[in-house]
């Protein structure tokens, strides 16, 4: 995951984050990309300061979403101790934010736990009907899907308690 500090043609800078590099580039160039404040899609990167952390490989500790029917990860039962000391290092504005986004991902999409790559794939070719979903995936899974073309994004996931 990296977290780039984003700047639309109108001014307004945002935060997101993305998979890696590449996947900011390609959702760059297809315009996937919307300003939260004005929907404006000509974004650019904003200069920010590296942060260095440590990576887990499991799951629990990020949501994926894809683009075309929303899809999202629904949090492991103990979240790794190394997100959770992540998220109590955020700044407050960035973990309030998130912890709101998880609200809304919980209320309105459906979880489907380990089996999103599976859920994904049937909503892209058309064997189960669109509707919203968020589960967990693995690096490998993720990357998977994206070779496939299946978009999708992944989040922070704020492990309840925060």
């Amino acid at each position: 995951m990296i977290l780039y500090r984003l700047r639309c043609a109108k001014g307004h800078e945002f935060d997101s984050w993305f998979k890696d590099g590449k996947t900011y580039e390609r959702q760059e160039k297809r315009s996937l990309i919307g300003c939260p404040s004005c929907g404006n899609a000509k974004i650019t990167r904003a200069l920010m300061a590296p942060r260095i952390g440590k990576g887990g490989q499991g799951r629990g500790d990020h949501i994926d979403v894809p683009v075309e029917a929303p899809v999202e990860t629904k949090p492991a039962a103990a979240p790794d101790p190394q997100v959770a000391a992540l998220a109590r290092s955020m700044p407050k504005e960035m973990r309030e934010a998130l912890t709101k986004l998880r609200e809304v991902v919980e209320k309105n999409l459906e979880p489907v736990g380990e089996k999103f790559a599976e859920e994904a794939r049937k909503i892209h070719y058309g064997e189960s009907d669109k509707r919203g979903i968020y589960g967990q995936t693995t690096d490998e899974e993720a990357e998977a899907l994206a070779e496939e073309g299946i978009e999708f994004g992944r989040l922070p996931w704020i492990p309840r308690g925060n």
